[in-house]
């Protein structure tokens, strides 16, 4: 076996904003990103983060899913039914460690966790005969279910369903999200026939983080669909090489080693939303060294945007609405004024919002 291609942090840096399109410029009606579906987290979401790429997909083109980490993604609308089953557990492990405390309990009352998530998504698409509630489709589910599928929350001072399942079993019932709506209504997808037989590889989960947050490690990817790393392994391509970036060994795909090796240097400056996709990767360390900025970058509670210049993050942005207009306060890590580039992206920020950009605010 011939020895690991060595690349640097920059070289993985500029694969990344090239295979997620962050530098693609005009207008089109698709992403890359789609395949491993976009985060709609925050008031900009997935629109914001299509936007960035260029993307201008219409709405009804759409599905927007609880899905990997039990957050709520955008993909596809034409591939509902096999994303459904991309993104469904691998194994009784691997539905264990998706649904965190609620194993422990299935397992002490010898419910199988497959078992489980198969009959709280029949329920839920029983009572989803028309759009409900988040709230209202957690009640009627409690009133319905007992022992080991309930728990008494404190924080809600009540009896409900465990959190994990109900989102994950969601999409396996053939339910969609409506698109801003808080607390979210839950629909059936229309003309829903199942879950797909088979997944396509471009929607295999663990071919798409190698192609859009590679080079990676089973546990990286593990962690990005917070699966178990046995499950991972067993499902590793075999079409992918050995690299190494900063003695750490790594595997890319086969077929993207060349851009890899060759990513040229990128000119863009992108205002990337709290949970865009370039931020999610599990090597944040190498994203961003400077242990301090990670603290500000990645917050447990009002996590900012970041701010990304050619291939480096080098600060984070927080919007402000003031009488209606948007201010945006910036922090760059290094102390320099704000880069060039970004009052022309904040009023791209403006114009999607619909409002007027307003200057930078403090921090």
């Amino acid at each position: 076996m011939s020895a690991p291609t060595s690349v640097t942090r920059e070289q993985v840096l500029r694969f990344r904003v090239a295979a997620q399109q962050l530098d693609r410029e005009g207008r089109h009606r698709d992403a890359a990103v789609l395949d491993i579906g976009v985060q709609d987290t925050g008031p900009d979401g997935a629109r914001w983060a299509l936007e960035l790429r260029g993307a201008r997909v219409a709405d009804d083109d759409l599905v927007l899913a609880w899905t990997l980490r039990g957050a709520p993604h955008a993909y596809r609308r034409a591939e509902a039914a096999q994303v459904a089953a991309a993104v469904a557990p691998w194994s009784e492990a691997d539905a264990a460690k998706r649904i965190f405390d609620a194993a422990r309990q299935y397992k002490l009352a010898g419910v199988p966790v497959l078992d489980a998530l198969d009959h709280i998504a029949g329920e839920m698409r029983d009572i989803a005969a028309k759009p409900v509630v988040k709230g209202e489709m957690s009640a009627a589910l409690t009133e319905r279910l007992d022992h080991p599928y309930v728990r008494w929350c404190e924080r809600c001072r009540a009896t409900h369903v465990y959190e994990q399942p109900f989102r994950l079993a969601a999409l396996q019932a053939g339910l969609e999200l409506e698109p801003g709506t808080s607390p979210p209504v839950i629909h059936r997808i229309p003309r829903w026939r199942g879950v797909a037989k088979t997944v396509p590889d471009h929607l295999d989960p663990v071919r798409a983080v190698l192609r859009l947050l590679g080079p990676a490690t089973p546990k990286m990817v593990a962690e990005y669909v917070d699966g178990t790393v046995r499950d991972v392994k067993q499902r590793w391509p075999e079409d992918v090489v050995p690299v190494e970036v900063g003695g750490a060994a790594l595997d890319v795909l086969a077929a993207d080693l060349d851009a890899l090796v060759d990513s040229p240097a990128v000119d863009v400056v992108r205002l990337l939303g709290p949970f865009d996709l370039f931020l999610q990767g599990r090597d944040r360390e190498l994203v961003v060294p400077d242990v301090g900025a990670r603290k500000d970058l990645w917050r447990t509670i009002g996590r900012p945007g970041g701010v990304l210049v050619g291939h480096e993050v080098v600060g984070s942005w927080r919007p402000r609405t003031k009488g209606g207009r948007l201010q945006i306060a910036v922090e760059v890590w290094d102390g320099r004024a704000v880069p060039d580039g970004v009052a022309e992206q904040a009023e791209r920020l403006a114009a999607f919002r619909g409002q007027a950009f307003d200057g930078f605010a403090e921090q």
